[in-house]
């Protein structure tokens, strides 16, 4: 009997025990996550790791992100969108960056990244490759797709990066930070484009006529206008010399049709890309008398310049987003050429149509742009465009109207399609600064005071003028 007892008084002390074991493991805190800003990355559902790449002061992660290929109907299948992310610190504000294009696998930091001296997350824009669906269904390639591409990755990295964000991108990433802001004006905390072109009335563009009649020096356009010129009266000799360039290179013109269309395309691109990429001081680079100039010369001023690759086959091949886009929605500058004589040019600016291969299907829609820029004119807030001189694509740009708040329109003086803050004025530098970081959530004392907060890395803040095609901002 009493080992009986014995026993069962053992047995309540081993369950008390063991009870009170659970009670205190209940009691404890749950797991609160990963700390690894990896493993936080890469807790988020749909996001996979491509690969780490190294640098001193950050980590930098090119990653996956799954995406809906049409976010009116998620269920209707999936694709990988490619992002980077460069890495600073959860508790510095986050700037949101895409060129509109492809996205860059190394490291590298925009202005706004380097003034409030933040995290920068970058994303490449869907259908360039290899961010595009498969198979593609080309009309889910518009504005509003993309805008609720970046509203997604913005949701899904939030908690991370819980401090104020910044979207920026320049040229066609000015254009999309612009429509992101006019789709989910809720998102961003502010945003800097550059260099955006606005072409609100795509069959209107003497704008442009007017620029290219008052950009840089007679002197330096003349010569300009006298080298293109000379190219088309040279046209038999230099497309023998083009065709022996394509053969040796094995370049095709299917897409534009044949090898004199791509021909005049890349001449007539010439002085629009020599403002688009150069400086005024460039000029002493341009053939001074084109009459008496050779073949040669005439052949490398405009290849430097326009690129003889381009219009083929290869070279439109990467950029059909793009010319599907502004053959939809975005549209596209047409120019006149009133120092060259009609019997010389065949088909003047070509339309977005003949850079697109024609089993895509394309219409274009007036109002897209339209209501974007009425949004801007109407309702930017905390909006900062900054446009260079001498850059063509700056004739048609956004303006911000009466009910615009705290959002301004600058311009640097002699700068290109590489315009900056850099390159603003004192004044227009030292507020353009000071906003920025005001609404990344880190004010400078007084505007006057304004400047970047990390230093700059040759490395990661220095970057030429993108050398792409001149008629694709």
């Amino acid at each position: 009997m009493r080992k009986a007892l014995r026993w069962l008084l053992a047995l309540a002390v081993l369950i008390g025990t063991l009870s009170t074991a659970g009670a205190a493991t209940a009691a404890q805190p749950e797991a609160t996550g990963p700390t690894d800003i990896k493993d936080q990355l890469l807790a988020i559902p749909g996001m996979s790791l491509i690969e780490e790449k190294p640098y001193t002061g950050y980590r930098f992660f090119v990653l996956n992100y799954t995406q809906p290929i049409d976010h009116r109907h998620p269920s209707k299948g999936t694709f990988q969108q490619r992002i980077t992310v460069l890495h600073k610190d959860v508790s510095r504000p986050t700037v949101f960056y895409t060129g509109g294009y492809n996205v860059s696998t190394n490291p590298s930091r925009r202005e706004p990244t380097q003034i409030v001296d933040g995290n920068q997350v970058s994303m490449e824009y869907r259908f360039f490759t290899p961010s595009r669906p498969n198979p593609a269904d080309w009309s889910k390639l518009d504005i509003w797709q993309a805008a609720s591409d970046q509203h997604r990755i913005f949701k899904a990295l939030k908690s991370i990066y819980t401090k104020n964000w910044i979207s920026t991108g320049g040229s066609k990433g000015g254009m999309t930070a612009t429509y992101y802001e006019r789709f989910y004006p809720k998102d961003m905390d502010g945003v800097v484009a550059y260099v955006a072109p606005n072409d609100v009335v795509n069959d209107e563009d003497s704008a442009y006529d007017r620029f290219f009649t008052q950009v840089g020096t007679k002197e330096c356009r003349d010569r300009l206008n006298a080298v293109q010129r000379e190219a088309l009266v040279r046209r038999e000799p230099l497309e023998k010399k083009y065709a022996a360039y394509a053969a040796d290179n094995g370049y095709t013109f299917n897409t534009i049709g044949s090898l004199d269309r791509a021909y005049e395309a890349v001449v007539l691109d010439y002085v629009w890309g020599f403002w688009q990429y150069s400086l005024l001081s460039d000029c002493d680079s341009i053939p001074a008398n084109a009459a008496t100039a050779t073949d040669d010369d005439i052949w490398n001023s405009v290849d430097t310049i326009s690129g003889f690759s381009f219009y083929t086959d290869q070279g439109l091949e990467p950029y059909t987003p793009y010319y599907y886009q502004a053959g939809t929605q975005l549209g596209a500058p047409t120019i006149n050429f009133p120092y060259i004589e009609k019997k010389y040019i065949r088909y003047g600016y070509q339309p977005p149509r003949n850079f697109v291969p024609r089993s895509i299907p394309m219409k274009f829609q007036p109002w897209a742009m339209r209501d974007v820029d009425t949004w801007v004119r109407h309702n930017a807030h905390h909006m900062l465009f900054v446009y260079g001189q001498n850059d063509p694509w700056g004739a048609e740009r956004f303006r911000v109207g009466k009910g615009s708040k705290d959002s301004y329109v600058f311009t640097a003086p002699g700068l290109n399609h590489g315009a900056n803050v850099a390159g603003l004025v004192a004044d227009q530098k030292a507020l353009a600064t000071a906003r920025i970081l005001e609404w990344a959530g880190v004010p400078a004392a007084t505007a006057a005071q304004a400047k970047p907060l990390a230093k700059f890395d040759k490395k990661l803040d220095v970057r030429d003028v993108e050398r792409e095609p001149a008629l694709r901002p």
